[in-house]
């Protein structure tokens, strides 16, 4: 059987119109299928893959690491150079609290494994979050989710989740601390559309969970590592998490995510019970080795990638009668068209012109940007005239 008829019958589904492209091979900021046809990357396997594709220095890593060994051993039982040198390398980019790292498979695990912690460390039970979130779809993230329509068939989820509207202060204010553990944000909502926080609010949710003795857990799974044109973002707002979690970018291409906070919090999880949290391939020493080497170019090369002149750029380009606005910051952005335009159909006609891209959870009217850190000036200005092109066709 081909491989796509394959794909159908024996891999789960969970989207009835998959994209269904057969990816034969990938290279910079293109992707190829079987037929060798390619499609510039718009969306980095959802900012996932910030330098593109088989990096020769990232490959270089990997291969160096698979030759000295993968799998030994459990998370923080044995000790890997690598993933301590990568734990080292992190801390050293962050605010002087956030000094102690727990590596884990993916963004949700770290969403999960950080609602333990606040837990622990405080003895509270209760969590804050923002309406239209997206933290991960394991039960523990799912719960910080409000919307029916993704989380109803699977309740009862985790009790004692509140929720607030982003850039409202107010509603917050309006919640009881006594049980609270934690405040859990994004400051870019990503699948609401690239939504940005307002400083003023970022600051004063801050000063609330200082006050009141709860944690302020800030989600930069997508936003991290340079995604928003800052090494991190909350760094735009000035001010420092409890707890930091990471993913997507992480591991350069390899399944990663981590949570990071200060050693005080993160003795919680060593006694009382011990092994407060446990999983097999958290720090696997090859995807430190592909993170480690794909974060280390992009700081390293951070001012040549001019991640905010690109960011402008798009938005320069992107006009439109049928463009209402873009939305973000850096290159983690969202083209809002108008409500008339079937946001699925348009994204199929620009993959049959050689444009990878995708949509939003909470947002079907708005196309996903957020392209390898590399893009091209040429290549976004190819892109956006693709885009405005097949726009015409709505005249």
């Amino acid at each position: 059987m081909h491989t796509r008829s394959l794909f159908f019958k024996h891999l789960a589904q969970t989207n009835p119109e998959p994209i269904g492209l057969v990816i034969d091979h990938a290279e910079g900021m293109y992707l190829y299928d079987d037929q060798n046809k390619k499609y510039l990357d718009l969306i980095a396997g959802i900012s996932v893959s910030n330098i593109g594709h088989q990096h020769p220095q990232v490959v270089e890593a990997v291969k160096s690491q698979i030759d000295r060994n993968m799998h030994v051993m459990v998370y923080g039982e044995i000790i890997h150079d690598v993933t301590v040198n990568y734990a080292q390398w992190l801390c050293s980019k962050l605010s002087a609290n956030l000094t102690s790292v727990y590596f884990v498979n993916s963004g949700s695990e770290a969403v999960d494994t950080a609602m333990k912690l606040a837990k622990r460390y405080t003895g509270k039970i209760g969590f804050v979050a923002q309406h239209e979130s997206y933290h991960g779809s394991s039960q523990g993230p799912l719960s910080l989710m409000d919307d029916a329509y993704f989380t109803s068939k699977y309740k009862p989820l985790l009790n004692g989740v509140y929720y607030i509207n982003q850039n409202n202060f107010q509603e917050l204010l309006q919640i009881n601390p006594t049980r609270i553990a934690a405040v859990v944000i994004e400051l870019v909502q990503s699948e609401r559309g690239a939504l940005s926080a307002s400083l003023d609010y970022v600051r004063n949710v801050r000063e609330w969970c200082t006050e009141n003795n709860v944690l302020l857990v800030v989600d930069e799974i997508q936003t991290g590592l340079y995604r928003t044109g800052d090494p991190f973002a909350y760094i735009h707002y000035s001010i420092e998490p409890d707890i930091l979690i990471l993913g997507k970018a992480l591991g350069g291409g390899m399944p990663m995510g981590a949570v990071i906070t200060s050693e005080k919090i993160m003795s919680s999880f060593t006694k009382n019970p011990i092994l407060g949290h446990i999983t097999t391939f958290g720090g696997h020493p090859v995807a430190a080795s592909a993170g480690l080497a794909a974060n280390g170019w992009v700081f390293e090369n951070v001012d040549k990638l001019e991640i905010n002149v690109k960011s402008e750029l798009f938005k320069e380009l992107l006009k439109h009668s049928k463009i209402e606005k873009v939305e973000g910051k850096g290159l983690l952005l969202a083209c809002h068209l108008n409500k008339e335009i079937n946001i699925v159909e348009f994204n199929q006609k620009l993959l049959s012109k050689g444009v990878f891209t995708d949509w939003f959870l909470f947002n079907m009217n708005a196309i996903r940007i957020a392209p390898p850190l590399i893009i091209s000036t040429e290549q976004i200005h190819w892109v956006c005239d693709v885009i405005i092109k097949t726009l015409n066709a709505y005249e």
